[in-house]
């Protein structure tokens, strides 16, 4: 199977490893994996902040880089909700304000067949044990596209419970808000950093050593505040914990 990577933008410019795990991951897996060097942003920032206009050539775009693929695998919840959810909207709204069906019509090829990566290894590949070795106590935290957007359910949850040597703790509250929400974080910081403080605190309750979600972004937050609060953790991204064997550890 020939896939594309969509690393995302955070991933590219902050969080390379996490795009190198997934590689690593896919291929163990027998999966063909490129990455089209054309990609760029999908467009969410400017969608969520409402400029729907400006995210429109991005999303176009988009679809003319990875059109051509089987599958298209992301390892962020919040990027790929914005294809699959919102690129139809995008193309439904063009139509309302008369300007026809060629937006709608350009993005059509890429939403059906954008997965987040949890979603791909088990409704596509078919698997939950990927093989993966990582001898930590980890808590989950269900990230809000993921969990809201894309419904991902416990495919996560199902993919870590196969990690040889992970011992897994349930997380309190495990579907609220971490307080990121992209923009949100900037124009509502006491209450992003109010969220931000319980979800690390109800992470700290489980004594797990690592926290885990799908969306680095998510994760970049938390682990500011686990740093601000002085917590024992570190987060990490789920790829790189089920890119980990015994025989190549994460290190």
């Amino acid at each position: 199977m020939r896939v594309a990577l969509f690393l995302t933008c955070v991933n590219d410019t902050l969080y390379p490893d996490t795009g190198r795990a997934v590689v690593k991951l896919l291929t163990r897996l027998g999966v063909d994996v490129d990455f089209p060097m054309a990609q760029t942003c999908c467009g969410q920032a400017h969608y969520n902040t409402g400029y729907r206009h400006r995210a429109e050539p991005l999303a176009v775009r988009f679809s003319e880089v990875f059109r051509g693929y089987e599958a298209i695998v992301t390892p962020s919840g919040s990027c790929g909700a914005m294809v699959r959810e919102l690129y139809p909207r995008l193309g439904e709204r063009a139509r309302a304000e008369g300007r026809g069906d060629t937006l709608a019509a350009a993005l059509a090829p890429v939403a059906p067949k954008t997965y987040e990566l949890t979603e791909f290894l088990v409704d596509v590949l078919g698997v939950t044990d990927v093989g993966a070795h990582y001898p930590h106590r980890v808590t989950y935290h269900p990230t809000c596209h993921g969990l809201r957007g894309l419904g991902l359910g416990d495919r996560p949850l199902r993919l870590l419970r196969a990690v040889r040597g992970l011992e897994l703790a349930e997380l309190p509250g495990a579907e609220e808000c971490c307080g990121f929400g992209g923009t949100f974080a900037l124009k509502n910081p006491d209450v992003s950093a109010a969220m931000g403080a319980d979800k690390v605190r109800n992470a700290e309750s489980t004594g797990a050593e690592v926290l885990c979600a799908g969306d680095n972004s998510c994760l970049m937050h938390i682990g500011g505040t686990m740093a601000r609060l002085r917590v024992g953790m570190r987060p990490v991204h789920i790829a790189e914990i089920l890119a980990s064997t015994e025989e190549e550890p994460l290190v």
